[in-house]
């Protein structure tokens, strides 16, 4: 399938003060060092991945004004009754490149935008599909963020910190069709599965399924070649719902970061062993009453300190993930 590939150029007492105390951490990493190849020129390429599939793929860094906040992928699927576009990407501009890229492919017009869940960096161009007339899909379940002072708080430092790529014209989007359940796109004879995976990563995550092509959209439920942001993840259901993409069966697989895969057994193992050690140090410690700072510190964190991204997001995926371990041993 690479030959196919082809550029087109302490405790919380309830979940909503969890949250906020977790995005007021998810935003320390914007003020973070970033790699430093996120410094050079800007660019974004489509790449065809099979017959009606294609993907952008975002940089291994922490957003910045250098980088457009371009740190994450999206798909799109064309068809002959239009394009479904799977994420939005971290800033209106990105969008705006993202929808010149898809008329490079076809005159189609962007018909739906399918949200894998509501992490900043793949829904803030959302604004400019919808202006462009597509219809936002998304999971029930993200309707506690979208209203939460954490969104809001989100969005204020992301116009200070990602100036001037979002600033006070950039804005929230709702989905028009919000799903609770598994549901399937016909558009022009092409069948596209949009099917829950949450509460995981985020407790809105869909996958999307091409299953005559075989190709899956898997969203923040991995990532390749880098260590994930877990945030306020469901770190144990999201070792599960690895499992259950496998049972997809697909050929290639778009990761929400990285490149993309025809290997997914293995390319999952990162995340999932990455998890599965973060809970069980955690765990250990939290079961020792074991301060969070000396129980980091202990650990041995040699076997991830290579990965990339390990300096910007590992000391806040373990505190979280204490935090998790000290609410599940309630």
């Amino acid at each position: 399938m690479h030959s196919m590939l082809k550029p087109c150029k302490t405790k919380t007492r309830d979940g909503a003060l969890q949250r906020l105390r977790g995005a007021a951490l998810a935003l320390a990493v914007l003020s973070l060092p970033f790699a430093s190849h996120a410094q050079a020129a800007l660019e974004m390429v489509a790449r065809q991945v099979s017959p009606k599939a294609w993907y952008v793929q975002g940089l291994s860094a922490a957003g910045s004004p250098a980088n457009q906040n371009f740190i994450s992928n999206a798909g799109f699927v064309v068809t002959s009754a239009g394009v479904v576009v799977i994420d939005a990407l971290g800033s209106p501009a990105l969008a705006t490149q993202l929808l010149a890229e898809i008329r490079k492919v076809t005159a189609q017009a962007v018909t739906h935008v399918i949200v894998t869940h509501y992490h900043a960096d793949h829904i803030y161009g959302l604004q400019v599909f919808q202006a462009a007339g597509a219809r936002v899909v998304a999971h029930r379940a993200a309707l506690e963020y979208l209203q939460s002072d954490a969104a809001r708080q989100r969005m204020a430092v992301s116009r200070q910190e990602l100036a001037p790529w979002v600033d006070e014209k950039t804005r929230l989007v709702q989905a028009d069709l919000w799903l609770d359940g598994p549901h399937e796109l016909l558009l022009g004879g092409t069948r596209i599965q949009i099917r829950p995976m949450g509460p995981a990563h985020t407790p809105e995550d869909l996958a999307v399924y091409l299953p005559e092509e075989k190709v899956l959209y898997t969203g923040d439920l991995v990532f390749r070649g880098r260590l994930p942001f877990v945030g306020q993840a469901d770190s144990r259901r999201w070792i599960v719902a690895l499992d259950e993409l496998l049972a997809f069966g697909a050929t290639v697989m778009v990761p929400g970061h990285g490149a993309l895969s025809t290997t997914a057994r293995q390319d999952m193992l990162l995340t999932r062993d990455y998890l599965m050690y973060l809970r069980s140090v955690m765990a250990q410690a939290a079961k020792n009453l074991e301060p969070f700072e000396q129980a980091y510190d202990a650990a041995d964190w040699s076997r991830f300190a290579q990965v990339p991204m390990f300096g910007i997001v590992n000391r806040m995926n373990a505190y979280n993930t204490y935090l998790l371990m000290e609410r599940e041993a309630d």
